[in-house]
């Protein structure tokens, strides 16, 4: 057996650089790839599980306990939900105070994956602490960014960590006037911040890697979608978000304690690819203009199809989420005869929510009684939906890369993960457990 043709596994651990806990393997027989597992291994979480029983008010505090990162996505989702049931639509003043807030969770989010855990892959680095040894000025532009998305959840979620301000039918507080404008500097530090982000990461150097995907995200028909919306795919479909598990579905496979996501077809389960890269490629006409002429200047406007230029398109994203807490925060005129909350007579029902979450679309659909108890609760985050087209990439990527070192293929592999800014913790709290003791 020559050298090159030698049986080879790669076998990384703990996954660097993402939210949770996750391990990769790869075995390679003559110079084949033959077997690849994306193993997540952290505990299920079971947040379906004891959200039944709880009053259909405590949905939005439990499930932002899901996700440190991006809590408003899944107190956003319970709230359409419940919503849904009761029959409430919010005021357009209330409405917009829901998309401020979370183009702060898209700011912190999304500038924590560029600086911190997905920069440091094309520069060379092992973590972002040994590139602030050489780049000091950007890892604390990064850090100021994150900063500033923090203060936006604050100012009107409470607290920057799972924020407790947020209820069904609106907020428990509304913020005033000046306290949104006291953000303005900040912000308006931060749009240039952010265009400076843009070149930064447009200089690195990506790996020529595209795919056939099919991209899924919310559509809006008047703004780029981020808090409400329709589903819509790159192939066509175009569904109300009650209809979503009529196309879609999740499965348990052995290796892995989280259920993976796919669409559903005459022709069989099929992978899907959730996120940045797909709210680009589907919305992109709804973006400013300045965001996307500088999509523009690098090509993107043709469409991004290379998840490893995904750090290009958060930091577009990054980009137009300042615009619109400027835009939001110069409209925002409190109005005395808005409440803070509108409330509905209590009634049974099924409701259905999705928001756009940093890293994707993030499902909730909920049964309630009568007297308000949630009979039973389904979530469907981002990673677990997209973690068939992770594994799918990798057996694509590979092959491209079988003359690296062993530690080399494990740094690349890492890689094509984390162009998917993976949160393992949020994906592993649905997992149905049987127990034979036969």
């Amino acid at each position: 057996m020559t050298e090159s043709a030698t049986p080879r596994t790669i076998q990384v651990d703990y996954l660097a650089r993402v939210e949770g806990e996750g391990a990769l393997f790869l075995e390679i027989r003559d110079q084949q790839v033959t077997d690849v597992k994306l193993k997540i291994f952290e505990p299920p979480r079971f947040f379906e599980a004891f959200l039944r029983g709880r009053d259909y008010r405590e949905a939005p505090d439990i499930t932002s306990r899901i996700c440190g990162i991006c809590p408003i996505a899944y107190q956003m989702g319970a709230i359409q939900a419940m919503e849904a049931i009761l029959g409430l639509t919010v005021p357009e003043p209330l409405r917009l105070l829901r998309r401020l807030i979370y183009c702060g969770e898209w700011i912190e989010s999304h500038v924590l994956h560029i600086y911190m855990l997905h920069a440091p892959d094309f520069l060379g680095f092992p973590d972002a602490i040994q590139l602030a040894k050489v780049a000091p000025e950007a890892v604390k532009r990064g850090l100021r960014l994150k900063k500033i998305g923090n203060t936006l959840m604050t100012v009107l979620g409470g607290r920057e960590i799972h924020p407790i301000n947020l209820k069904v039918g609106g907020f428990y507080r509304l913020p005033s006037r000046a306290e949104l404008l006291a953000l303005k500097p900040e912000l308006e530090w931060a749009l240039q911040a952010a265009r400076e982000t843009f070149e930064w990461v447009s200089g690195f150097d990506f790996p020529d890697f595209q795919r056939d995907y099919e991209y899924v995200a919310l559509h809006h028909p008047q703004e780029y979608a981020i808090h409400e919306g329709h589903l819509h795919s790159s192939r066509g479909l175009a569904i109300a978000v009650s209809a979503f598990e009529d196309h879609f579905d999740e499965e348990h496979v052995p290796y892995s304690t989280a259920l993976q996501g796919f669409r559903k077809g005459s022709t069989g389960p099929s992978a899907y690819f959730v996120g940045p890269l797909a709210r680009f490629n589907l919305n992109f006409a709804q973006l400013s203009p300045s965001v996307q002429a500088a999509a523009e200047s690098q090509g993107l406007h043709r469409g991004c199809h290379n998840p490893f230029q995904s750090i290009l398109v958060r930091s577009l994203e990054t980009w137009y989420a300042i615009e619109e807490c400027l835009r939001l925060i110069a409209a925002y005129q409190p109005d005395s005869q808005t409440p803070a909350a509108l409330s509905a007579p209590l009634r049974a029902g099924v409701g259905h929510g999705c928001t756009e979450a940093p890293r994707g679309i993030c499902y909730h659909r909920y049964n309630i009684d009568e007297s308000g108890q949630i009979l039973e609760a389904r979530i469907v985050p981002p990673t677990s939906q997209n973690q068939k087209i992770i594994e799918q990439d990798l057996w694509h990527f590979v092959p491209a890369h079988l003359d690296k070192s062993d530690e080399a293929l494990q740094w690349a592999c890492e890689q094509a993960i984390r162009n998917y800014d993976p949160c393992i913790s949020c994906s592993t709290h649905f997992l149905q457990l049987q127990v034979d003791r036969g």
